[in-house]
């Protein structure tokens, strides 16, 4: 475990690994998601062509992208009522109460890089792919978050979109209330095997 993660966490882990499959195990699983299960929207920001990037310019060169693109995300995922729960590598993992604001965070983000593009050489330019879900997830204060919802932000933001696109499972985007004015879509993917409904968000 990271270092600062709640160590009644850790303590709750262990104890539910000797457990067997009965009542005890159950218990513990359920304290754990007292303690630290939360319903969020989760918004997973990847940056797109970090091989080939760093292949051609450098570690140190991606790395001053990776610091500017955290210095942008950081400000808009909070503008939009959310919060950034960790930068690992290139990527931006943020919750937020529902999946419009997090669907907006990820646009505003989109235009922002695209803005600032225009005022960069080519090979600093920012390009960055997202993937949001919706769902109960483990958030772990400031360090970390688990779930089935982290799972398939990160599979959709990482793995599948592409440079500037923002695809969203359609369980989240169903929690969009029409007013809101954000369209997607729809498309049909298929993740480690399991079919998922999803849409690419039109901004």
């Amino acid at each position: 475990m990271k270092a600062g993660i709640d160590k009644r966490f850790e303590d709750l882990l262990i104890a539910y690994s000797r457990q067997g499959e009965s009542g005890p195990r159950q218990r513990i699983e359920m304290e754990i998601w007292q303690r630290f299960g939360a319903e969020l929207s989760v918004l997973v920001v990847d940056m797109s062509g970090f091989s080939m990037l760093a292949q051609r310019h450098g570690i140190v060169h991606y790395l001053s992208m990776i610091r500017r693109m955290q210095l942008t995300a950081l400000p808009i995922v909070e503008s939009h009522q959310g919060r950034v729960v960790k930068f690992e590598a290139d990527n931006c993992y943020a919750v937020f109460p529902d999946a419009a604001q997090a669907a907006r965070a990820a646009i505003a983000l989109n235009l922002a890089f695209t803005a600032s593009n225009i005022l960069t050489e080519d090979a600093l330019d920012i390009r960055v792919a997202c993937g949001i879900d919706h769902g109960r997830v483990l958030l772990l204060g400031d360090d970390d978050l688990f779930g089935h919802a982290v799972n398939r932000a990160s599979k959709l933001g990482e793995d599948v979109a592409e440079a500037g696109e923002i695809l969203i499972t359609a369980e989240a985007m169903e929690r969009i209330p029409p007013q809101a004015g954000i369209n997607g879509r729809a498309m049909e993917l298929a993740i480690s095997g399991i079919a998922l409904a999803a849409l690419a968000i039109q901004y």
